[in-house]
């Protein structure tokens, strides 16, 4: 496993190494069922209070109502591959607001490609960093109702919930590491179903519910494991040598714009120079490009640092990924021009 942080940026990232980078430390302590039987426990991240142990959650219609913290609800980041044409986002939302009606409910996108867990987890890590504080659901789950576990893992800026297929791994490291994760699997907080392939509304949505809310802590919600156990996400680094960089091709916006696991030191590691011409070599072609700064300073196509610090491909006026054959995974070399 390696990790290599890069002004801020995890490039190769997993849990364990988040683990390590967070000196070994553990969330000490177990959740409010515990503490209603007097033992000790640390308040959740948010300065939440949990109050009130419900038996289970029973059926739709039979929600306990939750307690309010006094500090409030944190509020939830929602992503998923659901997409927009079924009733699956909705169906989330309301489980989460008739457990937590306080909760404030953040679309952070349900446009990732259906099973694409390496695309989830990117997605969130460049989201995270903005998002307030609270809770992150994450759900890309192609391995649904197999023997693949459902986790809450909790770090400093907060909890992830999700599956534990690497999906949360870069979001965790890039917030200080796991502090501490359990399997949700306590059948007080799920809700009862005959089928096991909506986890997104019968275990994760009420688990990120009641950690929001502070009615339940994680220890409430399964028992521990340990976080070097968790899924990790591995991800390319570029390849710098004297006058090229080797990379490819991350995640290709709503615009069409490529993103390259490439940062611009490695370019300038390289001998490369903003406001100059970049060789580009992907998808069987090699063309010229300008380094520019924006958008609008070239016509043919643009190399340039994005809103996420990395380098990109980029057409003004068109799309990038088709005019140039570029796609998620696709290598690209920056080189010297001649």
């Amino acid at each position: 496993m390696n990790e290599v942080v890069d002004q801020g940026r995890v490039l190769v990232v997993s849990v364990q190494g988040a683990l390590r980078a967070a000196g070994g430390r553990l969330y000490g302590g177990g959740g409010a069922c515990a503490a209603a039987s007097g033992k000790s426990r640390r308040r959740p991240p948010g300065g939440g209070r949990a109050a009130g142990c419900p038996d289970r959650l029973g059926s739709p219609g039979s929600y306990a109502r939750p307690v309010a913290t006094p500090a409030g609800s944190l509020p939830i980041a929602f992503l998923s591959d659901y997409g927009l044409a079924d009733e699956f986002v909705g169906v989330v939302h309301g489980v989460i607001l008739r457990l937590a009606p306080e909760a404030r409910v953040i679309d952070v996108t349900h446009g990732v490609r259906r099973g694409d867990v390496r695309g989830g987890a990117l997605a969130l890590v460049r989201a995270v960093q903005y998002l307030p504080p609270g809770v992150a659901l994450a759900v890309v789950d192609p391995g649904v109702g197999t023997g693949r576990r459902g986790v809450a893992v909790a770090t400093a800026w907060g909890y992830f919930v999700g599956p534990d297929n690497g999906v949360l791994a870069p979001a965790v490291a890039m917030t200080g590491g796991a502090e501490r994760a359990v399997s949700l699997e306590d059948p007080r907080f799920r809700l009862p179903a005959d089928g096991v392939t909506f986890d997104g509304r019968d275990v994760f949505a009420p688990a990120a519910a009641v950690l929001a809310s502070g009615r339940a802590a994680p220890a409430d919600l399964g028992p521990e494991v340990p976080p070097a156990s968790l899924t990790p996400m591995l991800l390319p680094l570029a390849e710098v040598a004297e006058g090229a960089v080797r990379g490819e091709v991350w995640w290709v916006d709503g615009f069409g714009n490529a993103q390259v696991n490439v940062t611009p030191d490695d370019l300038r590691a390289a001998g490369l120079k903003p406001g100059e011409a970049v060789l580009v070599d992907a998808a069987g072609s090699r063309r010229e490009m300008l380094w520019a700064s924006a958008y609008g300073e070239g016509r043919d196509g643009v190399v340039h640092v994005d809103s996420y610090g990395m380098v990109a491909v980029a057409l003004p006026g068109g799309r990038a990924d088709e005019a140039f054959g570029l796609m998620e995974g696709t290598v690209v070399t920056f080189g010297r021009a001649r």
